[in-house]
């Protein structure tokens, strides 16, 4: 073999080593997969808990990259700072990708998405509107109030919750080196951003239409997870969506307040036609357990104690008015303390956790209506004659079985009854029953029988 041969040979043997290490090192870094979170809806504790489990997920798979794929109007400010705790914590960084087209990432998703290594938007989405909300506590006007107009209003509580909110997007901001000053203004003017604007203003990394093409464009960028530089390769990389768990869809679901709210109104109506009809036990079972997941769906959502307290002495007056002859007053003032405290139980202006005024119709309703049918029952009852006891012998004829003088034995009602009268009475004839003393019947005489 000649010397140039030789060289040649080495050289194709060196360009195929390389590239076998090249397709090597490629396949092995494809393995580690792109784990996919989908968000719907307002953010929650059912919300918190999924996002947890993500985040468990892509660290136990040794992902590349959790994609939080968003679409939400808000929701409430504990569970949304449980999501950014647990993102911040995180070994696999993560992106917030606010999809699909026509999705948003309002109040608290802001915050999510400044939290991520990685913000990107789908084309036609939004995100904004910042401004934190007090439970039980007045909006201010428009649903927004700046810095500026809550320190000429006076009111210092909505001061503080401005400035603690700033001061948390803006750290947000600083730490992800996104715009603050948008940020900012997101809390104290509720100003809202379109994908396009948001990718200019440097308050999203891209905008992307699909999965794809997103991890095309962040592939290769360096990323900062728990303050040590990670250069994303996700652009090969398998995508692996987890699905919502039962446990968790079960949570979401009860933790609705309309759902939390119509379950304890089944287990009252049960547990009272249990008690109002004993004997029937299905009724009173379903009751029971309706009421118990209802309390626990209400205690997962900040509601107002005032609220729960009022809805829950509507239920007791409403259920005394089966038992209490009250003439409707029990019935109308349960009525009236259940419709203020479905009103005060959750602020409406919490995105996604409102009562939904058709639903406090619907129970005032159901309420008006067993109300009236309880009224209406017990007049009837208090005018239908009397059929048993006592006061139902008085006035009952009867005729005499056996007498001696006054005194005898006569059939009244179906019943041998002793009787006493004014004069000698006589087998045969009919008396008339007038009182009675103890065992003893007393009669007066109506005719002899013929």
């Amino acid at each position: 073999m000649t010397p140039v041969m030789r060289w040649v040979l080495t050289l194709l043997v060196l360009a195929l080593g390389l590239a076998m290490a090249d397709r090597y090192g490629s396949v092995q870094a494809a393995t580690a997969p792109v784990v996919v979170q989908r968000i719907d809806g307002a953010i929650g504790p059912a919300t918190a808990e999924l996002v947890e489990h993500g985040l468990r997920d892509a660290k136990e798979r040794g992902a590349a990259l959790l994609v939080l794929a968003i679409d939400t109007p808000g929701g409430l400010d504990t569970s949304m700072r449980s999501i950014i705790k647990g993102i911040l914590a995180s070994p696999v960084p993560v992106a917030c990708y606010v999809s699909p087209s026509g999705a948003r990432a309002a109040s608290a998703g802001t915050y999510i998405l400044y939290a991520c290594h990685v913000a990107a938007m789908a084309p036609a989405t939004t995100l904004g509107s910042a401004t934190p909300i007090a439970i039980g506590g007045s909006p201010s006007p428009a649903g927004a109030a700046s810095g500026a107009a809550s320190q000429a209003s006076g009111d210092p509580m909505e001061a503080k919750r401005i400035g603690d909110a700033v001061a948390y997007i803006r750290g947000l901001a600083q730490l992800r080196e996104r715009n603050a000053a948008w940020a900012e203004r997101a809390v104290r003017e509720a100003v809202s951003l379109p994908a396009g604007e948001a990718l200019k203003a440097h308050v999203v990394d891209a905008v992307a239409s699909d999965l794809p093409s997103l991890l095309q464009q962040i592939d290769g960028r360096v990323v900062s997870v728990q303050d040590k530089p990670m250069k994303l390769a996700v652009a090969r990389a398998p995508v692996v969506e987890l699905e919502v768990g039962w446990r968790s869809g079960l949570l979401a679901l009860i933790s609705s307040p309309d759902i939390a709210l119509a379950l304890m109104a089944l287990g009252f109506y049960g547990l009272l036609f249990e008690m109002a009809s004993p004997g029937a036990v299905l009724p009173g079972v379903m009751g029971g357990l309706a009421l118990l997941v209802g309390l626990f769906g209400l205690q997962m959502l900040p509601i107002s104690g005032a609220g729960l307290a009022l809805v829950l002495l509507g239920f007791a007056f409403l259920g005394a008015e089966v038992f209490v002859p009250s003439h409707g007053a029990l019935g109308v003032g349960g009525t009236l303390a259940l419709g203020l405290g479905l009103v005060m139980l959750i602020d409406r202006d919490v995105a996604g956790f409102g009562i939904p005024p058709w639903l406090i119709a619907t129970v005032l309703s159901v309420s008006v209506l067993f109300v009236a049918l309880v009224a209406t029952m017990s007049m009837r009852a208090r005018r239908r004659p009397v059929v048993s006891g006592d006061p139902a012998m008085i006035d009952a004829a009867g005729e005499v079985l056996e007498a001696d003088g006054s005194d005898g034995w006569a059939a009244i009602g179906g019943e041998r009854w002793r009787i006493h009268a004014t004069g000698r009475l006589v087998p045969g004839e009919r008396v008339r029953v007038t009182g009675k003393n103890g065992l003893t019947l007393e009669v007066t005489r109506l005719s002899r029988s013929p």
